[in-house]
């Protein structure tokens, strides 16, 4: 007989061994399947591109963020933590997947970027590889592949790892045609997948975040091929700010 519940973490980890495997996209049982998904560089997916996201570029152009020490959570292949690197910031950059990891740093080779690149889950490397407070956290596709119990964890590294009056970014998966699951949270518990990633409203996004200031929230810009720059319209992108 087991009883083993006495801690929230206790609670998060039983509700996360109630999605099957092949619903795991963000512990690091789950390298391997992003290990898959990276291994073909040639495959025609639009971030696999050495471009920063729109919106980030935008924040930096306008001075609503200006150079520190920045995380980017679900790095990939390093394209937002490289341009980061390349306009002054010091930058962590944290991924699960090897193969990933791998190919952001043979970028970095090339570019001569000083990125440091962990392999790894976030949120068991919070406090000891990734350490100490950022002035930017920089999120683009990680945080929708995270079943909703999931939120409590995030909001505590946001707690632990954002400095005050340090800057959130995040791009999502919108509501509506293309972007994710609209489900309701405990429509996900019942069996146990995450349909590919969870949509969010603004609305729902203001709510989970309210503990910050709300900057700038809005819609990702459709980028044409030829630009220096990555835009998909089914994605928010959201901006806020620390004030404690």
């Amino acid at each position: 007989m087991d009883r083993n519940i006495r801690t929230v973490e206790d609670v998060l980890n039983l509700l996360d061994d109630l999605f099957r495997q092949d619903a795991d996209r963000w512990t690091s049982d789950a390298a391997a399947w992003w290990d898959t998904f990276y291994a073909d560089r040639s495959k025609p997916v639009p971030f696999f591109e050495a471009k920063p996201d729109e919106n980030l570029a935008s924040y930096l152009d306008r001075r609503l963020i200006t150079p520190g020490r920045a995380l980017d959570l679900g790095c990939g292949p390093g394209r937002n933590a490289l341009y980061l690197d390349s306009l002054g910031f010091e930058v962590d950059a944290v991924d699960l997947s090897t193969a990933a990891v791998g190919w952001a740093e043979e970028r970095a080779r090339e570019s001569g970027a000083h990125v440091r690149f962990h392999k790894g889950d976030a949120f068991t490397l919070a406090g000891t590889e990734l350490s100490g407070r950022y002035d930017l956290i920089y999120d683009s596709g990680c945080f929708h592949h995270l079943p909703p119990h999931r939120r409590i964890s995030y909001l505590a590294l946001l707690d632990r790892l954002l400095a005050p009056g340090g800057y959130f970014a995040l791009a999502c998966f919108t509501d509506g045609d293309n972007g994710g699951s609209e489900l309701p949270d405990a429509a996900f518990y019942h069996d146990a997948r995450l349909h590919g990633g969870l949509a969010y409203t603004p609305q729902s996004l203001r709510r989970i975040f309210s503990h910050l200031t709300e900057i700038e929230l809005r819609r990702m810009r459709d980028e044409p091929t030829e630009s220096a720059y990555f835009g998909e319209p089914f994605l928010w992108t959201a901006l806020f700010r620390r004030d404690d």
